[in-house]
């Protein structure tokens, strides 16, 4: 029997490489037992991603910090070539020299993206950060970020994560406009900011923390935007104008194809003075996700409306009423005929999903609405948060009494 050819290490090299790329960094550099060729294939990988996986389990914590410590040091130290991906995810390291270290070593070889998910703690990012002016791609996640005064922006940055991050709120604004590139947008666990987005690429947005008051003064090519509001007091803490933040914060986004709000959402777009309608068509827009919506409130019936009939390419719509309260307002009543609405028509909408209705009238009118309105419909899917089951009952009796102009349309009743 003749002598076994050694098939792969004879792949051309982008083939290896991308082997490689599939493989932990740890598995990667197992490989360099496989045979004299394959010593430092891994040491000109370009994407670089540590966990705490790379090291043998232990109970001693400090034990696994250093083991993790010796083994990026080690990686970089052998490291060839430029690193273009170095992502480090771990609650173990927190505030350390050797991360300083490391970073100075990335700003010098070329660094594209950069992911720093690390323990809460108290890592200042380093000023070495600020001239990788090469990053496409920057998230930061428990760090504190105080960017020197000579910097001016990260001029390739397309993808910018900020997660808990202690920063000044104009800080926030400058780096946002600082970034001419940027794409995609997350900002989260943020307190009290009042924030306003000059990007004029921005096509993904995600907010969520505690916003005081939102303006998207540029962001005119936004197709996604994901919200989050929350508040410790009363909503009376978001700041009260005349200027109407449905307009002010979806007033410029006319290429938008799917917004989700959660909580206090459209209790924050329902402040300030309604204009009548809205300057804008979203002709784009086919799904909407709104969650926790009071419908006890005229004034966020009215912002849900708005949204709806201004959307008439809108095929997906998903309403979540917010739960009962203990002490509950008085409802408003919302007299939907009396305003024109079913002059309005939704000639694209097929799947409605109302969740934790408990059958108050201005839910019920709503619906009315949709089915009276919506030519094409073929789903309304409803969950109900009444616990009695005659008052669940007498709610879905008077649903299917309601006309509907699609003769596909049929509803769902599901259980919570």
């Amino acid at each position: 029997m003749g002598e076994s050819t050694d098939i792969i290490s004879d792949l051309p090299q982008s083939i290896i490489e991308n082997i490689l790329t599939r493989l932990s960094i740890r598995d990667a550099i197992r490989t360099s037992v496989l045979s004299s060729k394959w010593r430092y294939k891994w040491s000109t990988l370009t994407d670089l991603v540590f966990d705490e996986k790379c090291v043998a389990p232990a109970n001693d914590r400090g034990v696994v910090v250093n083991n993790l410590v010796r083994f990026i040091s080690g990686v970089l130290l052998l490291h060839q070539g430029p690193i273009h991906k170095f992502q480090l995810s771990t609650t173990f390291l927190q505030c350390r020299p050797d991360i300083d270290q490391w970073l100075l070593f990335l700003s010098r070889n070329g660094i594209k993206e950069l992911v720093l998910e690390l323990g809460e703690g108290e890592f200042r990012v380093p000023s070495c950060l600020f001239r990788c002016l090469k990053l496409t791609r920057l998230e930061l996640c428990h760090c504190e970020f105080d960017p020197p005064q000579y910097f001016k922006g990260f001029s390739s940055l397309k993808s910018l994560n900020l997660h808990q991050i202690l920063v000044a709120p104009e800080v926030i604004e400058s780096l946002i406009s600082g970034c001419p590139l940027l794409e995609s947008l997350s900002l989260s666990y943020f307190d009290s900011l009042v924030l306003s987005i000059s990007a004029p690429n921005l096509m993904y947005l995600y907010l969520d923390g505690e916003f005081k008051d939102i303006f998207l003064e540029n962001t005119p090519k936004l197709v996604a935007i994901s919200v989050s509001m929350y508040m410790h007091e009363d909503v009376t803490d978001f700041e009260q104008s005349s200027d109407y933040n449905l307009v002010k914060f979806l007033g410029g986004v006319p290429l938008l194809e799917k917004l989700v709000g959660y909580i206090y959402f459209t209790k924050y777009l329902s402040i300030g003075d309604d204009p009548g309608r809205l300057p804008i068509t979203y002709i784009h827009l086919k799904t909407i996700e709104l969650y926790q919506v009071s419908f006890e409130d005229a004034n966020e019936v009215l912002v849900l409306l708005r949204l709806v009939t201004h959307s008439p390419n809108l095929k997906d719509l998903k309403v979540s009423a917010s739960p009962i309260q203990l002490f509950p307002l008085e409802e408003e009543a919302f007299d939907i005929a009396e305003r024109d609405y079913f002059d309005y028509k939704l000639p694209r909408l097929e799947t409605v999903r109302m969740t934790d209705i408990s059958g108050i009238r201005n839910e019920l009118e709503f619906i009315r609405f949709l089915l009276g309105t919506s030519p094409v419909l073929e789903t309304v899917i409803v969950t109900s948060s009444l616990s009695d089951k005659d008052a669940k009952m007498d709610m879905i009796v008077e649903l299917l009494k309601f006309p509907r102009v699609s003769p596909l349309a049929k509803f769902l009743f599901l259980q919570d």
